[in-house]
């Protein structure tokens, strides 16, 4: 999986550029968790991507669709040649994932903080069906500050929805900078705590770690989890971590040399 990993950051360099156009650094920071999902945690069937008993995954942070495009594609929902489509007039891969364009897309995502009530739907309604599968949702830290994940929070523990796991990709950094600096999300775990929810603060690019704070989701009964994943906003391109530069602007030919010789390493 380590390669995989790798091999979805390599994806996220190649289509941006070639794009010239997108957001690498969230993408990059989110390779881990989104390749424990597709490669170990989820229930998914890629030749029937409409599998009433799979596991549904949201991204809402849509801006890093490359990350998902690139996991979808080596998971074999679609080719990984289409892959360098992305943003193209009339491509599947659009900037922000589109739901009935491409197979393995759950919710049509890219205005933030709607993710988690969302899933929050989906929860309650394979409960209702007696189903057995799980919603997993994948947010951005700096899309917190949106008042309607703390709405979605207090619906999803008020009716204790045990079967929906939210994933926080904590790389503390948004468009604008620090995420502190723009508005505070500190203390983090004490707030989704008092909220009601299970709370698992892991590194984000541990695979093992990843995958057994899913199981641990599983295992918590009455109360949804939230997953906090300390990353590293652009891990794996020296000149791409920890700056906000590079949030929605992708490398120039020359960076693209420097980015993947240093992803050839990052094992």
């Amino acid at each position: 999986m380590k390669e995989k990993a790798r091999l979805v950051r390599r994806h996220i360099v190649e289509m941006t550029c070639a794009a010239g156009s997108g957001h690498p650094g969230g993408s990059l920071s989110s390779a881990e968790i989104l390749t424990a999902l597709y490669f170990r945690v989820l229930k998914h069937d890629p030749k029937r991507p409409d599998w009433e008993g799979r596991d549904r995954f949201v991204l809402s942070k849509g801006h890093v669709a490359p990350a998902l495009y690139a996991v979808l594609a080596e998971a074999g929902y679609f080719p990984t040649e289409e892959l360098l489509t992305l943003r193209e007039l009339g491509s599947r891969l659009q900037g922000h994932p589109s739901k009935g364009k491409l197979p393995g897309i759950e919710m049509s995502t890219g205005s933030l903080g709607q993710g988690i009530s969302v899933s929050n739907g989906m929860a309650l309604a394979a409960r209702l069906d007696s189903s057995d599968h799980r919603i997993y949702c994948l947010c951005g830290d700096g899309e917190l500050q949106s008042g309607q994940n703390w709405e979605a929070a207090m619906f999803a523990s008020h009716y204790g929805l045990d079967n929906i796991t939210v994933f926080v990709d904590r790389n503390r950094l948004q468009i604008m900078g620090d995420t502190e600096d723009v508005l505070s999300l500190e203390p983090l775990e004490e707030k989704w705590t008092g909220f009601g929810w299970n709370v698992i603060v892991i590194d984000g690019h541990d695979l093992e770690r990843i995958i057994e704070a899913c199981e641990e989701a599983r295992r918590c009964k009455g109360r949804p989890t939230v997953i906090i994943a300390n990353t590293v906003k652009g891990r794996g391109v020296s000149f791409m971590e920890n700056n906000p530069d590079f949030h929605g602007k992708c490398c120039s030919e020359e960076q693209k040399d420097l980015a993947m010789s240093d992803l050839e390493g990052c094992l």
